[in-house]
């Protein structure tokens, strides 16, 4: 194989990559915004395999708190941690989803395209060292998933909760910027706030990261 090559979705990537998941043997690290990212069958079949068949392993996740927006997606990453996987969660958004493999094979995720995500694969001894150096430094930083799920919550403010209501509702910003006693700018800016605490995209994201954390009670 090249030392790097550009492919298109997930099923370009896992006939190009397949025999590099079926020979890694020392080391997988992942990371990724969501439990989306690498959404073929075939290719979450292989990145599986990885925690759940090959103990001698180290396998690393890091992921942005995004992944933890829903019950089943809290549970399937327990259970990796269960098979001796280490999870953790990132402080701030991932700027880019990534596999490495034994330190020596890395895949990156690019746009999404007509033909599919973009990935780009490659052996390249310098791209992945760089790529491990800032992935080991946001690991050193993140927090367990344990942890995180238990005692590193977002703070909301009594204000914060106040909007998720809002949002919730469904209440336009001017209907609710008026029940607040704010202005409308102000509400805007306030539930642009929120969502970046959330590293949430959208106001509905934003509503069910705060609900999977227990924050909207």
């Amino acid at each position: 194989m090249p030392d790097l090559i550009t492919v298109h979705g997930d099923a370009e990537l896992m006939a190009h990559t397949a025999h590099l998941f079926a020979g890694a043997r020392t080391e997988f690290s992942c990371a990724a915004r969501d439990l989306d990212t690498w959404s073929q069958p075939a290719a979450r079949a292989a990145i599986g395999r990885q925690a759940g068949e090959l103990p001698p392993m180290r396998v690393r996740k890091l992921l942005s708190p995004l992944a933890l927006a829903s019950e089943a997606s809290r549970e399937h990453l327990r259970e990796i941690a269960a098979h001796g996987a280490g999870v953790r969660i990132a402080g701030t958004p991932l700027p880019r989803e990534t596999i490495v493999l034994d330190r020596r094979f890395m895949i990156l995720a690019g746009a999404d395209a007509p033909r599919g995500r973009q990935f780009t694969v490659t052996t390249s001894e310098t791209l992945v060292s760089g790529m491990l150096s800032l992935y080991d430094a946001a690991w050193e930083s993140a927090t367990a998933l344990d942890t995180f799920l238990v005692s590193e919550r977002p703070q909301l403010t009594a204000a914060g909760r106040d909007i998720l209501h809002e949002l919730a509702a469904g209440r336009t910003d001017e209907t609710a910027a008026r029940r607040l006693g704010l202005s409308v700018r102000t509400y805007r800016r306030r539930v642009a706030e929120l969502m970046q605490s959330l590293d949430a995209d959208s106001r509905f994201q934003a509503g069910v990261r705060a609900g999977a954390l227990g924050l909207t009670g």
